[in-house]
This record gives structure tokens, sequence and C-alpha cells, in this order.
């Protein structure tokens, strides 16, 4: 116990040689208080985060699970990203009401748009209970430690939601180095209240993701509707417009280079302790195969969506999933050779291991470490290319899995005689179905299955391919799956869910889709989940005391938690970057930059005709600075996916921005943070109110809001 104490007070204590890097836990701001005042923050730690009074945190909503949103007026008016609102506006869109291309700006409370299943989390407080968690656990065996760590879990969740509607969650941080309680409340109805068109909110389209300079207008506008006490409820016409504790103020003052910028918001993911081993596995074999498979598949999907709007409205929130992460890797591995990563890692581990071994104390727990991870690493990369091919392949691919996938479930069941969960489950699917095939075009899908069939047999290990893949001739196989399948057909489809327990006998198992995905799926369980399992769980292991010993040995040095969907405060500042040699960035763009594109006639900068028009005109209103209309610009904060739509918040915690990209050189940042080259990219705020007030005509909007001239 008391050297996991140890370990807090140097979580605690420990201020980074650079503030840029990092994402902070916030109940652990006020030791960074002054570093970031000398930065320019006019406000306090607590204005930030204070779980007993209003704060900044309470504007902060995580949305959807996996962006993150802030409340904006007093009437729970929420900004986050287009992209991160997607989905839900195409939703909303039809050819005959075409919100996506043309936007749409809700003129009443009547008018907003409702989004089923869609969430807004505030985070109520955070807490340190790793003491409490650990309790109880000295002297005893690996498996009795693990019950009694749940116990106690149990045990402290079911405390802190005594009398209340709230939500609780415990989560390991430094791979269970320590631990925090996370009490949230969630709101289920958001409706949606505006948004660009796509030629505003998507441009650049592909071209321009994760690249500067960018002219991007990322963003939508939601509100949080609550029941008559202002809590969380379904949704109903009898709830109401939420009433936030607190709500960010928006600045239309002008910016300066090195002006304080601080990111507040739920960041997803992180992998800054990855070994060397399997950083180069990742850069030279994984990610390059990886981009390969999602290319064959934006080939597909790209091609179509330009024959057709129907197409385009159809299959724009998948292509937009698939091409993210696709071009992402791409700059990742740029970045982490251009930055020579993997040499990096090497001199670390080496250092490390080093110093481990100079005191004998030190030697036991740390001694060996780097050498069983690089190990361990070597020993399992094969298998881990596998599984990841694997999900591209059965998750990513073809959509035929997925409805694959949906049959197999019921059919586990229908293995294990559970026939009221069956009917439930049945229930759902036919609710279900619409929306699937009404997204969905089989020649779409059956050109994607052959292209990705033909890249998995030349890359994976024939052991881990299924026989009917070996065997079969690819345009044979993609024929008699797509033509007798009944997983590719609605009718088809609903009449095996009707007749389940008939069908369920024999003919689903013989169905060729179903059978060529039995195939996929019993490899992955006989043949690698178990050296997954071994991977992961020893991985994480022998991570727990490598961390530790980080912040023993090297007291000094700069140590934060990894991303892991909780939230987080990263600061820095409005400035440009030097990537490389001979190149320079300049840390905003404007307008101009936008008509510059549009002039070059590539599809992803088209533009509607009013915008030409309000630019011809300059009408910028009360936007403008020093006659220019300020687009994006971008900042030193460390920030990864999840971080979209997170706000940009200036020393006296006023809202300027809206974060949504980082620059493509800066996607290393996942594995290593570079502060020479690593910029987050955010649309001007301003940009967001001039489109919303002058472009939009919704200054009913704006009213709302509360302004900082």
């Amino acid at each position: 116990m008391k050297k996991i104490s140890f370990l807090l007070i140097f979580m605690i204590l420990n201020v980074f040689s650079r503030a840029e890097e990092g994402m902070i836990i916030p109940t652990l701001l006020g030791a960074f208080e002054s570093d970031m005042k000398a930065m320019g923050m006019k406000i306090s730690a607590q204005d930030i985060y204070d779980a007993n009074n209003a704060s900044i945190k309470d504007a902060i909503m995580h949305f959807g699970g996996g962006c993150t949103s802030e409340i904006i007026s007093e009437k729970g008016l929420l900004l986050t990203n287009h992209h991160c609102g997607f989905s839900q506006i195409y939703s909303h869109t039809t050819v005959e009401n075409n919100i996506a291309k043309n936007g749409f700006w809700a003129k009443n409370l009547q008018e907003e748009l409702t989004n089923p299943g869609l969430t807004a989390t505030r985070m109520v407080r955070i807490e340190d209970v790793t003491a409490k968690i650990l309790e109880g656990t000295e002297g005893l065996s690996a498996a009795e430690i693990n019950q009694k760590i749940m116990a106690n879990i149990a045990l402290l969740k079911a405390e802190a939601l005594d009398g209340t509607h709230f939500e609780a969650e415990i989560k390991p941080f430094d791979f269970g180095n320590s631990y925090f309680l996370l009490v949230k409340e969630t709101f289920q109805d958001i409706r949606l209240v505006g948004t660009p068109p796509k030629t505003v909110g998507k441009f650049g389209g592909d071209t321009d993701n994760w690249v500067w300079p960018r002219h991007t207008g990322d963003f939508a506008v939601f509100r949080i509707y609550a029941d008559a006490e202002n809590k969380p409820a379904e949704y109903s016409e009898n709830n109401q417009p939420y009433s936030p504790i607190h709500h960010l103020p928006i600045s239309l003052k002008s910016r300066e280079v090195n002006d304080f910028t601080m990111v507040f918001g739920f960041p997803g993911t992180t992998n800054q302790h990855t070994v060397s081993t399997e950083l180069d596995f990742i850069i030279n074999t994984l990610r390059p195969a990886q981009i390969q498979m999602r290319d064959l598949s934006l080939s597909v999907i790209n091609a179509a969506m330009k024959k057709s709007e129907e197409t385009e409205i159809m299959y724009a929130s998948k292509q937009a999933r698939i091409a993210n992460a696709w071009k992402k890797w791409m700059g990742q591995i740029d970045g982490l050779k251009r930055g020579n990563a993997v040499s990096k890692k090497i001199d670390y581990e080496d250092n490390y291991t080093t110093e481990a071994n100079s005191k004998e104390e030190w030697k036991t727990e740390y001694g060996n470490i780097v050498n069983e991870l690089r190990a361990l690493s070597t020993q399992f990369n094969k298998s881990d290319f596998t599984y990841n091919m694997y999900i591209e392949y059965a998750y990513v691919g073809a959509e035929i899995f997925k409805r694959a996938r949906a049959i197999d479930q019921l059919m586990d069941l229908y293995k294990e005689g559970k026939t009221e969960e069956i009917a439930k489950i049945i229930q759902e699917q036919k609710e279900s179905l619409n929306s699937f095939y009404e997204q969905y075009d089989i020649n779409i899908d059956k050109d994607i299955f052959l292209l990705q069939s033909e890249y998995y047999k030349k890359t994976v290990d024939s052991a881990f391919l299924p026989a009917t893949l070996l065997k079969s001739d690819l345009t044979s196989l993609q024929t008699n799956i797509f033509e007798k399948s009944f997983l590719v057909d609605q009718e088809k489809y609903l009449k095996v869910l009707n007749n389940f327990d008939k069908m369920a006998k024999k003919k689903i198992n013989k169905d060729p889709g179903f059978a060529y995905y039995s195939e996929l799926k019993q490899i992955f369980t006989d043949q690698l989940l178990g050296d997954l399992r071994m991977y992961y769980g020893t991985k994480d292991q022998l991570m727990k005391p490598y961390v530790k010993g980080k912040y023993e040995m090297y007291p000094e040095a700069k140590h934060w938690a990894n991303a892991n969907s909780t939230l987080r405060v990263t600061y820095g500042k409005l400035e440009g970057s030097t990537p490389r040699d001979g190149m320079k960035y300049t840390p905003h763009t404007t307008l101009d930059g936008v008509i510059e594109k549009y002039n070059t006639g590539h599809e992803d900068f088209d533009l509607e005709p009013r915008m030409i028009e309000l630019y011809e005109a300059k009408n910028y209103g009360e936007y403008a600075q020093d006659g220019e209309l300020w687009v994006c610009f971008t900042g030193s904060n460390h920030t990864t996916g999840g971080n979209s739509g997170s706000p940009v918040i200036n020393g006296e915690g006023h809202l300027v921005g809206i974060n949504f990209d980082r620059s493509w050189e800066s996607t290393m940042s996942d594995y290593m943070f570079d502060a020479s080259r690593c910029r987050n990219i955010s649309v001007d705020i301003r940009y967001v109110l001039w489109m919303i007030d002058i472009y939009g005509e919704a200054p009913h909007l704006v009213k709302e809001m509360t302004i900082v001239r």
C-alpha cells in the first residue's frame, strides 16, 4: 500500500517539462495550475473542475459515447463536430429533403429532430479510490486479488449511487496502478437543432482529412432535453430543454499567436507505453495491411457514391467511418518514421533496463520487464496481425458478415435452448431490418467481398484461412454466396426469422454466406482466441510494473495516464508548426483559403452559391478579425480520437473553438508525442457563429448564447 501511495504522489506532483504533452485527470489540475497560469490562464483549477460547485466540467458532455460536446446556452444548446453527428444528420436525410446537402436550422423547438439512442453524459464527479479498491488485497494470490478488487468495486459503486439517478463506473488507470470512481449523469433525449451543408461541414472531404491547412466548418448543433424536474428522461413530447449547471460563454475577441488554449474532453485511446518491438510491427507490418484492406473497400464505395445521389446518402456515414482511420494510419506511419520513433523507444528501454539494474530493489521488480515485453510482442505479433486482419475483413469490410453475426447470435442461443431470449432478439432484429437494408447495396457489398477476400487470402497465413477460401475460385465463391444466401435479401432474411425454429435445425447452417462466416469464426475461436487472451493478459500484467517503474525511477519526467475515454484536460497555445524541412504551418486559415480551394474545381471543395455571395460581399458581420474571417486554427494541445467536438477554451474560460482533428504528422501522438510537430486542429467559434447567424439565417440561436465581445 505504501508503494501505491508513493506512485500516486508522483502522479500528482510531477509537472511536464513541456506543458503541451499529456492528458490530465481533472482532479489533478491543482498541480499544474501555476504552469497553466504562466502560459496565460486567468481562471483557477477549481473553476475548471469542482465536484461540489458549478464549474466548466459541468458544460462538457460525452456525446454518443465516442465524441465530446459542450453546452453553450441556458437552454441546453449543444455544440459538437459535424462528423460526430454525421449518422444523425444522415438519418434525417432523404433525396426529397436532403438536409445533409442543403443544411438545416430549426426555427423553433418544435422543428428540432429526435435521435433515438443518442446520449449526452455529464461527469458529476471523479474520485481517486485506489486505496479503497486495493484494501484487503495484501498477501492474496492473483486470483484472490482480482476477486477482492471486484468486490470492492461493487461496494463502492453501490455507495456512490445510493439515493441518486446517476451512473457509476470505476476504471483502472496506468494498468491498475491506480483506480478512479466516475459518477455520471446520462441524458437520453438529444435533438438535432442545426447543421451546415456538407460543403461546409465536410469541406475538403478525404483530400483534406488529417491535413493542414484546413478549412472545414466541422460543427453541428444539438439540444439536450430533460423531464419536468430537469432530470434525464427518454424522449417525450413533454420534455423541456435542459437547464445546465454551467454553460460556456463564447468569445468573439481577437486571437493572437501564443494565446493560452485548453481542450477539455473525452480522449479515447493512447498507447504511449508500447514497446519497440510492437511499435516496429505496427509501423511496418500491421498498419500497411489495414490501410490496404480499407483502400479496397473505399475504391468500391467511392466509385458508387459518385454515380448516384441516393447511394451517396446511403453510404456517406459508412464511407466516413472507414476513411477516417484509413487516412489517419497513413499519417501515423509517416510521423513515426520521420520521428525515428522505434529508435527512440529502443534507447529509452535500454536506459530503463540499465537504471532498473542500478539498485537491488529496482532490479527485482523492473530489471527484466523490457526484455519480457519485447519477447512477448515478438512471440505474438503473428497472432495479433491475423486478429486485426480478421476484424478488417469480417467487421469493417463486406456487410454481409454483419447479418451473419446477427444470425449467429440467435444460433448460439438456440443451442443453449434459450427460447425467451431468442424471441426477444428476433423481434429486435425485425424492427431494425428496414434501416439496414435501406442502406445496403448488394452490388457494392459483393465487390468489396471479392477484393478483400483476394487480399485476405494473400496476406493471412494459410493455417488461419477457411478451407472454403483456400480451395475456391474467388469469383465462384462470391457468386455462390451473393446469389444464394438469404443474408443479402430482406424478404428471405425475414422469412428465416419468422420460421427460425424450423430453419435453425438444418437450413441456416447450409446457407453459403452463413457457413462461410461460421468457418471464419471457428478459426478465430479455436486457433486465435487462446493466443490473444494469453498475449493481452500477459502484456497488461507486465505493463503494470513497467509503468510503475517509470514513475519511481524517473520522478522528474513527464508522466500521465493513457487516454481511456474519461474526462481529461490538455493545455497549450495557439501556434503553428514546422513539421519538416522547408515547410512551415501558419496557425490559422481564413475564408480566403476556402475560396482558393473552391477555385481549383476539385469535387471535395465544392461550395453552395450562398457562400460565394457572402464572400464577395465581405458580409462577415461582427465575426471578422482585421477584415478576415478565421475558419480554423492549430494549437499545441495533445488530443486523440474522442476529443472530436471538444471545446477549445481560452485563458478566461471562454469558448474560442471546437477541436475536430490533428494534422497528418500529429497522428503519431497516440504512440509518441513530438512537441515540434504535433498540433490539434479546431474550427474557430466565430466561423461557427457566422455560419449560424448570417449564412444559416438562424440568429435566434445566437441570441440564446452568452457572447463575450
